[in-house]
């Protein structure tokens, strides 16, 4: 789009507020009641004009930070882990394999972290920079906050790109006064790691009313240790022979080869291979053995977070406050998965060699003459591969707020810096050098090393930084709003705003260390940078007619300098025709633009998630004439991901209908019915789509000149088809009269999908996902959170259950192993006490019952028998909460 169709588009935007706000000052004004007290006007999230928090239409969910505690949420990704809309919540366990970097990130409708916008106190931060697309939880200041509001309706209007699934706004104190001092401990009741452990510090001076100022400072530190597999029966090994699972990779040790004369074995494989790590293949035809990586991966990454929030606030007068605040947080995530896999690099043995099977060290398998074997290798003594992410994010923001002149404004300058940088700690051995060992007769790729083949291997270790980052996002917002006249109902409230922000990303590969790395993925990564300006303008009409019914007209319109310009309007509609009564219903499209790492990600040639068969040179698990079992069946394969420069921009429609019944005070009902079409989804094929239908993405499948080796899968970003999804919110507040006994209130808040399709390719058949693992997640039909408390002071109890229903499983596995997934059912249970006045103490256990995740065979994530997106491997896990004010 040009610049003058922007400004076209721009003055009819303005000339369409006008034209409302003209017509709406025409209509005859009606006497309304008055009173002497003032009322405060709030912010809400989702909405640009300030109003009394009551009047609000919006389905909001709101989320106290001092309910945290009681529920044992320690951080942010936990707290939204127990909202029923967010689908999806990804950790630090998924940078296990993967390279996320160790963010967390939030999913609503599970549309995909990137259409979850994540405001902190109403504003943008930086994106995490490895995939630009959503903000890092970990970098969410917690100790700070006072609540968090979740928007389950599309935002594009208000917000623009980003918010097509829905807003989560963190909200900070605005005001503190005093010093505390909070620790924290999470012990699990089952050995091998996962504790945690968090300390701050929350210090506020001066009285923002009394005084005119206030100064807030906050310093968190929190750390979790790292919980291995192998701790967990559930999630020990990959080789369940009685579920139809054997997870397992054909690298092992020891070794197995294959010949230039077309012989494939393990000189172990006649004596059991080396249990439990490496077990023999359950094919009677290719005598080797198979290794179950899964015994040397981490559940949960050591991971650890340090946080800074000072804000410095000033009033002017009783209608400006100015405020200078500073955010930094640092994320540490470091992962290990199994030790390198050595196969498919040019890792040959000569018959020179001292370990060549039946010179008098390895023992003699048949047919061997002396001929060169092509070895498939993984050395267990140089330790698992450990990758150490670091993630840091800086914003400062200056701001300012008040009233003039009859208008409620709000203005900032901000700017927003992510980094992130990855780096090689342990495990990674240089290819050429392992290579040249074997060739001249030093290493034993068969059994245990000499003294010499020891300090080989010590000095063929790979360590440094090979991935960096960083996005800076420079930005300046303004919005005013204010009362135009009365109307039947109230105020005509019109709201007006813009803004302007100038993102940049980079993207720096060492590829002189990676390189020397054929399992770090990066070994031909090229650096990466992209740049963009977006410049946007919206406003907003709340219209109430009468105090039964009020509608709200919104529109913004973005243009983006790489991808053109895109207008999102919406509506809604609030009628309440009854005090315990209220209907409310809206419409709106949204758009989001292809980030700036979907446009220009570096591409990486990594493994696959789980083995594959090469579909042309290993047809039905049999290899071709010439071609090695070892590498081409049943085998981890190459799959190329990272940016298109070629994406385009993703559009949605969503409406909403629901109602909430209020039939006594201490009861409320509510039912909220939505439904989002999303188009030209922005994401990759599943290595599950592309594998499990070779003839209709054939041309996805790169293979060298000779067409003798699978060189990569192609699995970039690009455009796919639609997303169709609907489904229910429900949720239940009843409060107990006030007794003797204390105080009872019991709230449950739950999400039911009826329908979620979607297609891999535009115009393509839809794939069903509600309640069934698809290409690589499930979608729940049903989740709930439920909370029953008990208070009467100084004590309250909290008993809270978080639920998720059962679902199909992947079931990749034959006919008569294919299972249903069971719900997820945990409950905590926690009590507070606040009788001194200086010190609150909370004690509680968390998954109260000890239920281990339910079983399931899908192989998408790297940890097997559970799938750690949705459920916990911790087990029981008491934990204790002090905090001591001064």
């Amino acid at each position: 789009m040009t610049e003058t169709t922007l400004s076209l588009a721009l003055r009819k935007l303005f000339a369409g507020s006008a034209a409302c706000s003209a017509a709406l000052l025409a209509l005859p004004a009606q006497a309304q009641q008055t009173t002497t007290e003032p009322i405060q006007r709030v912010e809400i999230t989702g909405s640009s004009i300030k109003r009394l928090a009551a009047q609000t239409a919006l389905p909001i969910t709101s989320v106290r930070a001092e309910d945290f505690a009681k529920q044992g949420l320690a951080t942010a990704q936990e707290v939204l882990a127990t909202i029923p809309m967010n689908q999806t919540s990804t950790s630090g366990s998924q940078s296990v394999g993967a390279g996320t970097g160790g963010r967390s990130v939030a999913d609503l409708r599970g549309l995909g972290g990137d259409k979850t916008l994540v405001l902190l106190n109403g504003r943008r931060l930086a994106n995490h920079p490895f995939f630009a697309d959503t903000v890092d939880l970990n970098i969410i200041p917690i100790a700070a906050l006072d609540r968090v509001e979740i928007l389950r309706d599309g935002a594009s209007a208000i917000y623009g790109t980003d918010a097509i699934g829905g807003v989560v706004n963190f909200i900070t104190k605005r005001s503190y006064k005093g010093m505390g001092i909070t620790a924290e401990a999470y012990v699990p009741t089952a050995s091998g790691g996962g504790d945690e452990a968090r300390l701050n510090f929350t210090g506020g001076w001066g009285d923002l009313n009394a005084d005119g100022w206030n100064v807030l400072g906050v310093v968190d530190y929190h750390r979790q240790a790292a919980l291995r597999a192998a701790d967990r029966p559930f999630s020990s090994t990959g080789v369940r022979p009685e579920r139809g699972v054997i997870q397992t990779s054909g690298t092992p040790f020891p070794a197995n080869f294959f010949s230039e004369n077309g012989i494939s074995g393990n000189p172990s494989y006649a004596t059991g291979c080396l249990p439990p790590g490496s077990i023999p293949n359950s094919d009677p035809t290719n005598p080797t053995c198979r290794f179950d990586f899964t015994r040397y991966i981490d559940n949960i990454p050591l991971t650890s977070q340090q946080t800074f929030l000072g804000r410095f606030s000033k009033k002017f007068g009783d209608e400006h406050t100015a405020s200078l605040e500073y955010l930094h947080s640092r994320s540490n995530n470091e992962a290990a998965v199994s030790p390198p896999p050595l196969a498919n690099i040019g890792l040959t043995m000569y018959g020179s060699s001292p370990f060549y099977p039946g010179a008098g060290i390895t023992p003699a398998v048949a047919g061997l003459t002396g001929e060169p074997l092509d070895i498939s290798w993984r050395p267990l003594v140089t330790g698992n591969r450990v990758t150490y992410d670091v993630s840091m994010s800086d914003r400062v923001l200056a701001s300012m707020e008040g009233s003039m002149a009859g208008w409620d404004y709000n203005t900032g300058l901000s700017h927003s810096v992510g980094r992130a940088r990855s780096a090689f700690t342990g495990g990674y051995v240089i290819d050429q050098r392992i290579i040249e060992g074997v060739g001249a007769g030093i290493l034993n790729p068969f059994g245990e090393q000499t003294p010499e083949g020891t300090a080989f291997l010590g000095n063929s270790l790979l360590a440094g930084r090979f991935l960096r980052a960083r996005i800076n996002s420079s930005a300046f917002d303004f919005k005013a709003s204010r009362d135009l006249r009365e109307m039947g109902g109230g105020q005509l409230g019109f709201a007006i705003g813009g803004e302007l922000r100038h993102d940049k990303a980079t993207y720096t590969v060492n590829r002189e260390l990676a390189g020397q790395a054929s399992s770090s993925g990066f070994a031909d990564a090229q650096d990466q940078r992209g740049s963009r300006t977006i410049r946007a303008i919206f406003s907003e009409v709340n219209m109430p007619f009468s105090k039964a019914l009020e509608v709200n007209l919104a529109g913004r319109y973005d243009y983006y300098t790489d991808v053109g310009g895109n207008f999102s309007p919406k509506i809604g509609v609030r009628f309440q025709p009854a005090q315990q009564v209220l209907l409310r219903g809206s419409y709106n499209t949204g758009f989001r633009a292809p980030t700036l790492y979907d446009i220009y990600g570096p591409q990486t040639v990594t493994n696959t998630a789980e083995p594959w068969d090469d579909p042309v040179l290993c047809p039905g698990g049999t290899a071709v004439a010439g071609a090695n079992p070892n590498v081409v069946c049943n085998q981890q394969q190459n799959i190329r991901q990272g940016g298109n420069q070629e994406v385009e921009p993703e559009e949605s429609r969503t409406y909403t209908a629901g109602i909430v019944l209020e039939p006594t005070r201490n009861l409320t009902l509510s039912a909220d019915y939505w439904d989002i079409k999303l188009e030209d989804q922005i994401s990759a094929l599943a290595e599950q789509t592309l594998f499990g239908n070779y003839p209709k993405y054939s041309n996805l499948f790169v293979y060298n000149a000779a067409n003798t080796r699978l060189e990569y899968v192609q699995a970039t970003t690009t455009n796919l088809g639609e997303i169709r999804t609907r489904g229910v919110d429900l949720s239940l507040l009843w409060r107990l009269p006030q007794n003797p006994w204390g105080n009872f209130s019991l709230a449950i808040d739950g999400t039911w999908v009826q329908k979620y399709d979607y297609q891999n390719e535009p115009g393509g058949p839809f794939t069903e996902n509600a309640g069934r693992y698809a290409d690589a997640s499930p979608v729940f039909r049903w989740r709930h959170n439920a909370t029953l408390s008990w208070s009467s002071r100084p004590w309250t109890i909290t008993l809270s259950n978080r639920y998720l229903s059962g679902y199909t499983d992947q079931n990749a596995v034959e006919q008569q192993f294919q299972q249903r997934v069971d719900h997820y059912s945990i409950w905590s249970l926690a009590g507070t006490y606040s009788g001194n006045p200086s010190v609150d103490v909370t004690a509680g256990v968390k998954n109260l019952l000890d239920d281990d995740p339910p079983y399931t065979n899908q192989t998408t994530t790297f940890q097997q028998g559970y799938d750690p997106r949705y459920t916990d491997p911790l087990g029981r896990t008491f934990y204790v909460r002090a905090t001591y004010k001064f």
